[in-house]
């Protein structure tokens, strides 16, 4: 009778770890684990070769079989493009002042509008059109140049002060930074922030009242309520697009803004342009 231990009952190896006295086995993995990973290996070559994988300074590798998702993309826009053609062209030379009329039209307008919106407006005017700090609401009645729906249609057309589009908004607000004093400065803050009902210092109203009359008058009119139509708020209603707090009104005094909207004519359609026309005059603040 041999004393020589039974191969089949000798430990595995270990792998040379031991944590607090317990050794890891280095057991072989399982085959049909094995035989997976190599698939998978083979499938991921025969993927890059098959399709675009590898990229290039210039794009990628396309793939034997020249499969494309943008193309797949271009396909489906240019489907729906086609089935929907006869609206658009009705809805690009529509009088859009009388599209509600054409119900079917006019729902198109809106949901195409909603749509051109989520995509290239939302960015500045907020997913519901409330806004931001010098983005303006588009929910409100306040409106520079115009809340009639051709009045919002041109201004998404042509866009405000872009030097892109000679029929662009345009208004500037001079800089008071160096033609007004510190005190000149500091009156006519208060003066503004008065005509709107807002809280202020009664002395720097009364001192402020000749400096707005002498240097802001004329934009914005003698009693504040502006000129829509020049690009000059109304300063009397509390809608404030940069803050109507006393230092961002002092702010804006000193050194002016120049908020700047892109034109939309040449990057959407005739009848995108229409469409989100219609769909911003339909919020509510729209005249």
């Amino acid at each position: 009778m041999s004393n020589k231990p039974d191969d089949h009952q000798k430990e595995p190896p270990t792998t040379g770890h031991s944590w607090d006295g317990i050794e890891e086995y280095d057991n072989p993995m399982p085959r049909w684990w094995l035989w997976t990973f190599y698939a998978t290996i083979v499938w991921a070559i025969l993927y890059t070769i098959a399709y675009p994988a590898w990229p290039l300074i210039k794009g990628a590798t396309p793939g034997l079989l020249g499969y494309s998702t943008r193309a797949e993309v271009a396909q489906e826009i240019a489907l729906f493009e086609a089935a929907n053609a006869e609206l658009d062209t009705q809805l690009a030379s529509a009088d859009l002042t009388t599209l509600p009329e054409n119900e079917e039209l006019y729902s198109y307008a809106v949901s195409g509008g909603a749509a051109v919106f989520r995509t290239w407006c939302a960015q500045c005017h907020g997913s519901g059109a409330a806004g931001a700090v010098g983005y303006p609401n588009l929910l409100d009645n306040a409106w520079l140049w115009g809340g009639s729906i051709e009045d919002i249609r041109h201004t998404i057309a042509h866009g405000i002060r872009n030097e892109n589009d000679p029929d662009a908004r345009w208004s500037e607000m001079t800089a008071f930074d160096e033609i007004l004093s510190d005190e000149e400065i500091a009156s006519v803050v208060q003066y503004v922030m008065s005509l709107s009902g807002t809280e202020t210092d009664a002395t720097l109203v009364a001192a402020g009242e000749p400096v707005y009359l002498d240097n802001c008058a004329a934009c914005h009119m003698e009693d504040g309520t502006g000129d829509i139509y020049g690009g000059a708020p109304n300063l009397t209603d509390a809608i404030w697009l940069y803050g109507g707090d006393a230092a961002s009104i002092e702010e804006t005094v000193r050194y002016s803004r120049f908020g700047v909207m892109p034109s939309w004519i040449d990057r959407l359609s005739e009848a995108d342009v229409a469409a989100v026309a219609t769909y911003v005059h339909q919020l509510g603040g729209g005249e």
